[in-house]
């Protein structure tokens, strides 16, 4: 066969993605039709496999810009033609974002072959969000026109002296007899200088507070050439082409009509804003797992030493199925969370908390145990594999930094403890969300943004309905489903659970002193929730996905005797200082035989398959 030009636009057929006039076409391949069944298989498709890569979006080619630190100008217009804007914007405003795990996937699919890009394109969600969460009917239909046109949107939150501390920001707005007027500098802001439009947070109320900043949606098109100035851009360790600036406003007027929300509500609606962004952010980290594993497999499978190769090794395959498994306990936590936005809504001050700390910490390991394998091959920036792996460990180290980092992500579930506990004693749960969250093939209900809140008063529902969870998974383990060694990691986590939040109870702390101790009891109860989404996302779908076949991204043997789900359960334990038996370690090295084998194992591509070719 003949492959198409990897630089063709994309024409799924049965969607009208990458198509200006919304016409449909059939493409023919060989007697087989190319069937996309959602958005994120036309850009699946659209960028390529490895070594058929989109020209934009070809390793090499991208290196270079790197290398240059130049901008990837043409692989963000791919991004454009094919319409990833309109994902950006909720369907109440003439967009396509209807699933917040749909928009998690395509930017997993844009991070898989760049982060740079990824994190190039996809700041204009996060400059939006605030407008999403906050903005009246008027102001989210203009600007969802103008991001689905391709109209790029910045973020401008942190300052020079202040960094994250948000209650400390000088740049201030004042009433003026037009509107508002503009003053002081925002640093390091992802595309303030590429960007048309900036929503800055600024400080409207001298004394500041709680309730003296507020938002302004600013269009840099309609300033004054003299009102503001664009910033250098900052030379950074990773993401090098990015443009990481900032920008100064000097008396920059803009009408009533750039106010998002009301006067003195910037800061909740920057939180409140953030439970959307931080959630979507593990799909960077999604996507640097998969080309992680990707690469490190290859060089496994086909790198020779001793006369046999390294996937032959006892200890290479079980450092394979452990980063595998870190993976997939990423994944099952992204999807968790994802989904949560719609279904368990008023809980998102936890879960996105989570979600943004674990799940770049987990891919960490995934990269760390992978240079370990690959040795030198890591740190080559030129040689191997066109430096992908050494690009990739670089760009991902500001997944955990921007929008909020690691510690201030803990320091919001500690924030939190009290509530947590007392959901958890008193098993408040919301069943019929959390059932929701857990059945990934299904729509999910319509994202309801009156439901966010600064605190979640029943706690965490996912956590909270570990005991139940666990029960099921013993039950499953009684009538033959999953091994009885499965149920036993479950309720060595019970365990843990019930400990953890005895802990939490007993958690001393003043509101300017948090001691070290309980940023550790919020990343064990982080593994708490990761556990409890295995096993949910286990318990509502394996008995359709256990005897699916074709190209589901688990195998069916995997659903059947829940091998992925022990090793993640393995994984959870190891990561909270316990022992495993041998026969628990031995499931990593079991489920190291598929990645190998096969591909690397995914949950999302086994809930709602990339694509299917099927006879035309």
């Amino acid at each position: 066969m003949n492959p198409r030009p990897r630089n063709a636009t994309a024409e799924p057929y049965g969607t009208t993605y990458g198509r200006a006039d919304g016409r449909r076409e059939e493409r023919q391949e060989e007697g087989f039709r190319t069937v996309h069944r959602s958005a994120v298989a036309a850009l699946d498709s659209l960028l390529g496999l490895p070594g058929d890569e989109h020209e934009s979006f070809h390793p090499a080619a991208l290196a270079e810009l790197d290398r240059r630190e130049a901008f990837p100008a043409a692989a963000c217009r791919v991004l454009d033609d094919f319409g990833l804007s309109e994902h950006y914007v909720p369907g109440t405003a003439g967009g396509r974002l209807t699933d917040y795990t749909e928009l998690m996937l395509l930017l997993r699919t844009v991070a898989r072959h760049d982060l740079t890009v990824a994190v190039g394109h996809g700041k204009t969600f996060l400059g939006a969000a605030s407008v999403w969460v906050a903005g009246d009917d008027e102001q989210v239909r203009q600007l969802g026109q103008l991001v689905s046109s391709g109209a790029i949107a910045s973020w401008g939150l942190t300052e020079r002296r202040h960094g994250s501390d948000l209650l400390a920001g000088q740049v201030a707005a004042t009433r003026t007899s037009r509107g508002w007027a503009l003053n002081g500098e925002k640093w390091l802001i992802n595309n303030a200088t590429r960007g048309r439009l900036v929503c800055v947070l600024a400080r409207t109320r001298p004394d500041g507070g709680p309730r003296g900043f507020s938002l302004f949606l600013v269009d840099k098109q309609r300033l004054a050439e003299d009102a503001y100035t664009c910033l250098p851009r900052v030379p950074t360790h990773g993401i090098r082409g990015a443009d990481i600036s900032g920008i100064t406003f000097h008396d920059a007027e803009v009408p009533d009509g750039a106010l998002v929300g009301e006067v003195g509500g910037g800061v909740e609606t920057v939180l409140k804003a953030l439970q959307l962004t931080r959630t979507t952010c593990a799909a960077l980290s999604l996507g640097a797992a998969d080309t992680a594993l990707r690469l490190v497999t290859d060089y496994a499978s086909g790198r020779r030493l001793y006369g046999r190769t390294l996937s032959d090794l006892p200890r290479i395959r079980r450092i394979v199925g452990e980063i595998t498994a870190a993976a997939l306990l990423a994944e099952a936590t992204g999807i968790m969370a994802s989904r949560s936005i719609h279904t368990l809504t008023g809980e998102m001050s936890v879960t996105s908390a989570i979600a943004k700390a674990l799940v770049p910490e987990l891919v960490h390991h995934v990269l760390d145990r992978g240079a370990e394998l690959l040795g030198v091959r890591s740190f080559l920036t030129e040689t191997y594999a066109d430096g992908v792996f050494a690009k990739l460990e670089r760009d991902h180290r500001v997944v955990a930094i921007f929008d909020g980092n690691t510690a201030v992500n803990r320091n919001a579930l500690v924030d939190q403890f009290p509530l947590l506990v007392a959901g958890y004693r008193r098993g408040r749960v919301d069943g019929a969300g959390v059932d929701a969250a857990a059945r990934p093939g299904t729509p999910p209900p319509a994202f309801d943004r009156r439901r966010l809140a600064l605190i979640s008063q029943r706690g965490c529902s996912v956590v909270q309905s570990l005991p139940d969870t666990v029960a099921r998974v013993r039950a499953r383990a009684e009538a033959g489903s999953l091994p009885a060694a499965v149920a036993d990691l479950a309720d060595r986590i019970r365990a843990e659970a019930d400990d953890l939040h005895q802990e939490l109870a007993a958690q001393r702390r003043t509101p300017r002193d948090v001691p070290p101790s309980a940023f550790a009891l919020a990343e064990r109860y982080e593994l708490c929730y990761a556990a409890a989404a295995c096993m949910l996302l286990w318990l509502n779908n394996h008995e359709a996905l256990a005897h699916e076949q074709g190209d589901a991204g688990l195998p069916p043997e995997l659903w059947r005797d829940g091998l992925w789900l022990r090793a993640c359960l393995s994984t959870v334990l190891t990561r909270l200082g316990h022992t495993l038996e041998a026969a628990d370690a031995e499931a990593y090295d079991r489920l190291a035989e598929h990645t190998l084998d096969t591909a690397p194992p995914t949950l999302a591509t086994a809930f709602g398959p990339a694509a299917v070719r099927s006879p035309a």
